[in-house]
């Protein structure tokens, strides 16, 4: 989600421009979307389906990287160009259930990880502090692809996959070919989130507040309690979404992790000031205060219905984005791009890779 004061920032330039209609075409968008290689070529279109057509990953790998041993779903041919798809909060990997069969179709080897503290992946030891600042999520991406040898990848995500993505390509370009960023710019300069916001804004952002209180604490530490929780924000951030119990139970067993509790509490609390990271972790998060660049090659997604979506149509970030760059803003589409508007996501990330 883009931060408290980018959202403010973009707010006071006014309106923005009209959503681009993508989202009923859901990726048949070869005239309005096509990316042109450096030889003139059009990118490949992906073929249109609707969401929900696949339900399930059938198999699920794992591998030991860093910390972690972190559990992935794989699609598509072994030596094909590597995508990682990298999920957000409160959600997992199968808010790329039809993303990822759309990418293998088309040649891509599809890497789908549960981040720390969700699903099946785990830490190698009880003594490593559950700690979830931006960068450790970003060096656990890191680990993930120095495990299964892969020297460069194209990274896709919402939410803190965006947040994730966007430190990797800032700070390691040379691991990233392209990159699809849900939201634009979203890594956190923490002592710019001490300063208040708007109310509308601040509103937006409730969750973070109850996570600060004592209630909000207790509440994600019983299993009960924050799985209702992570439905209810579902609701707000996706209003067109008819999402079925199935679906939302089916993401909600990721939320049973033993360190889900810890980690969530321990991002957003560490987000706005109310916790230190780990001094092992400052250097980087030193580097990502001063709101470095990105130039590795970008397509931009803004979801119309997300309340977190800036208005402005992509221009409140637009200056980090120093390298060839797309933006889009699709219409009647909320938090959960990926999987509400699989092909429009898919399609994104095939043409970032054409840029």
């Amino acid at each position: 989600m883009i931060d408290r004061r980018t959202f403010t920032k973009a707010v006071g330039l006014g309106t923005g421009a009209a959503a681009v209609s993508l989202a009923g075409l859901q990726g048949n968008a070869s005239a309005s979307s096509a990316s042109y290689g450096p030889d003139g070529s059009t990118a490949p279109t992906v073929p249109t389906i609707a969401p929900g057509t696949h339900t399930e990953f059938t198999t699920l790998k794992h591998v030991k990287a860093g910390v972690l041993e972190v559990s992935y779903a794989e699609l598509g041919p072994a030596h094909g160009p590597v995508v990682l798809l990298l999920h957000g909060w409160p959600y997992d990997i199968h808010s790329y259930v039809d993303v990822a069969p759309l990418l293998a179709d088309q040649g891509y080897r599809v890497l789908v990880p549960y981040l720390r503290g969700h699903g099946s992946t785990r830490f190698l030891s009880s003594r490593t502090p559950r700690t979830a600042e931006q960068s450790a999520i970003a060096l656990d991406i890191i680990a993930f692809m120095d495990a299964l040898k892969i020297p460069k990848a194209t990274l896709a995500g919402f939410d803190w996959g965006s947040r994730t993505a966007d430190i990797i390509a800032a700070l390691w370009p040379e691991r990233v070919k392209s990159m699809v960023s849900t939201g634009g710019y979203l890594i956190t300069n923490v002592k710019a989130q001490l300063e208040p916001a708007l109310p509308a804004v601040e509103h937006n952002w409730w969750y973070q507040w109850y996570f600060a209180s004592e209630r909000g604490k207790k509440a994600m530490e019983d299993e009960k309690e924050r799985i209702a929780l992570c439905r209810y924000v579902w609701t707000l951030v996706s209003p067109n979404w008819s999402f079925s119990d199935a679906v939302f139970d089916r993401t909600a067993e990721a939320f049973k992790n033993p360190d889900y509790a810890a980690i969530v509490l321990y991002n957003y609390r560490w987000r706005i000031g109310l916790i230190e990271g780990e001094r092992r972790y400052d250097r980087y998060e030193k580097l990502l205060a001063a709101q470095p660049p990105i130039q590795v090659p970008t397509v931009t997604l803004d979801a119309a219905l997300d309340p977190f979506t800036a208005p402005g149509d992509g221009s409140a970030y637009r200056g980090h984005f120093t390298g060839p760059y797309l933006h889009r803003t699709i219409a009647d589409i909320g938090h959960n791009l990926p999987q509400e508007a699989p092909t429009v996501f898919a399609q994104a990330v095939v043409d970032a890779d054409h840029l």
